[in-house]
């Protein structure tokens, strides 16, 4: 941000910003939060912005297309920018879900793969994706974390906040496999939660010449 405040001071904003005329009077801003923020900063009054009629649908679109590069994006804000998307083109009729999900990968050159990742990373807490946010869960924790209901994924983070830790992958992939059965309590969840990470242990072969030992 300094540095785009930086750029701007000096020479303006070099890319409008995209604006739909507002339902009750005005103009929503799609794309240039981040430079309209930055003018302020810089001290400038004004920023050139480019009007146009979209739809709903269409300004979601947009909106994400323009903020899912950017180099400081937070998992968080990527889960939920697919997720707007991929319903955005839903209710524009692409009822293919493979084929939207593989379209949207290629737009942001991404696999298919990865942005159903962030899709299924969407549903978890805001509180267990502020975790992902700040590595106290790493991206497949909170895949696995992300297949329970709320309720339990509830359970989960008072468990992590209480004891200000962590989730190692041993530990998530035992509470999706107890979730999955119907076996997951806040009990079992305190007790996975407590168990020590796995320790490595290396076995060293040694390998002898032919006629030699």
């Amino acid at each position: 941000m300094e540095e785009t405040v930086e750029s701007i001071r000096q020479y303006g904003v070099l890319v409008p910003g995209i604006a739909r005329p507002g339902k009750g009077g005005g103009y929503e801003i799609i794309a240039g939060h981040r430079r309209k923020h930055a003018s302020g900063l810089a001290g400038r009054e004004t920023m050139p912005i480019v009007v146009r009629h979209y739809s709903d649908d269409e300004a979601t679109i947009i909106m994400v297309d323009s903020n899912i590069q950017r180099e400081d994006i937070m998992p968080s804000e990527k889960a939920k920018a697919y997720r707007m998307k991929y319903e955005a083109l839903k209710h524009q009729g692409k009822k293919a879900e493979g084929r939207t999900i593989e379209e949207m990968g290629k737009e942001a050159g991404e696999s298919a793969k990865t942005v159903q990742r962030y899709i299924w990373l969407s549903r978890l807490s805001d509180g267990l994706l502020a975790m992902v946010d700040m590595k106290k869960a790493g991206f497949m924790q909170g895949l696995d974390i992300s297949l329970l209901d709320i309720e339990a994924q509830e359970w989960v983070f008072t468990v992590l906040e209480e004891n200000n830790t962590g989730v190692n992958i041993a530990q998530s992939a035992k509470l999706k496999e107890c979730g999955k059965n119907g076996e997951l309590t806040p009990a079992m969840v305190k007790l996975i939660l407590s168990e020590e990470k796995p320790i490595k242990s290396a076995i060293i072969l040694r390998t002898h010449t032919a006629g030699k030992r």
